[in-house]
């Protein structure tokens, strides 16, 4: 039987770059693997940064991404697995509503509009890139010490330092605000394929109670809907220390919800892992 396609959806802050392990990982399981990249930024973060601050990243909105990913899984031969992390997990959310995959895995999902948290450490690391006060014509570029708070709080400076240097590129405002709008809203009730919520215990942008959260708002659905939380992980659990576990749990869910007969509703969470 051929094993379905899988699409990547990368998040804010960040290029497709993210995800090169996981493709290699897969594809040598014999996977065809996507990993686009959002507009006017197919570049590497390194040169992306230089061009700091560049109108044309500043100009992305969020139907122009999401456009990028619909072309990107209706180019498949088969319905993909859609796997995405943060901002990439609510943009694997809207596709889902749409019924676009085959089913999808979000990863440290920002969460739909409705779902909130009030928690001090996701008010701290959104609200620079949030925050109103600030023209939607300049492009957010994080700093190293927001991006250890934010993204990388359990690794040693050294790893941080290095991350930041592989990952982070300036993002469009008007992009990361439009979660919070009406274009990324999803019907909570509404049938759609099968649904992973991946959560870090020590993510710090998107606490894994929010996750939890955004998992609960689906009780109502008639799709079938798994949380599953790792111990000890913060926001970048992809690409950090013990990114294979997360990745193989990602694939074997998403495979047995290929095969197996949808299941109703939510399912009850996962144990911690570590």
């Amino acid at each position: 039987m051929q094993k379905p396609p899988i699409v990547f959806v990368h998040g804010a802050f960040v290029t497709r770059k993210c995800w090169d392990p996981w493709v290699r990982r897969f594809e040598a399981l014999g996977h065809r693997c996507v990993a686009p990249a959002y507009p006017h930024r197919d570049a590497e973060p390194a040169v992306l940064r230089a061009r700091h601050p560049d109108p044309a990243t500043a100009a992305v909105t969020l139907p122009a991404v999401i456009e990028v990913f619909e072309r990107a899984i209706r180019a498949c031969d088969a319905p993909p697995i859609v796997i995405g992390h943060s901002f990439g997990g609510l943009l694997t959310q809207i596709l889902l509503q749409r019924q676009l995959g085959a089913c999808g895995v979000a990863i440290d999902s920002v969460p739909p509009p409705g779902v909130l948290s009030f928690k001090w450490s996701f008010l701290r690391s959104t609200w620079p890139a949030l925050t109103p006060f600030v023209s939607a014509n300049r492009p957010y570029l994080m700093s190293l010490d927001h991006f250890r708070y934010a993204f990388v709080n359990t690794l040693p400076p050294a790893e941080q330092q290095r991350h930041w240097e592989e990952q982070v590129v300036p993002e469009s405002r008007r992009f990361a605000r439009a979660g919070l709008g009406r274009g990324a809203r999803v019907d909570f009730r509404k049938s759609r394929p099968p649904l992973l919520l991946i959560a870090g215990e020590k993510d710090h942008i998107i606490p894994a109670s929010l996750n939890r959260t955004n998992w609960r708002a689906y009780r109502r659905s008639p799709a079938h809907t798994d949380f599953h939380e790792f111990a000890g992980r913060d926001h970048f659990l992809l690409g950090t220390r013990g990114w294979e576990e997360v990745a193989d749990h990602s694939l074997h869910w998403a495979l047995d919800a290929i095969a197996t007969p949808a299941k109703a509703g939510a399912a009850a969470p996962a144990a911690h892992t570590g």
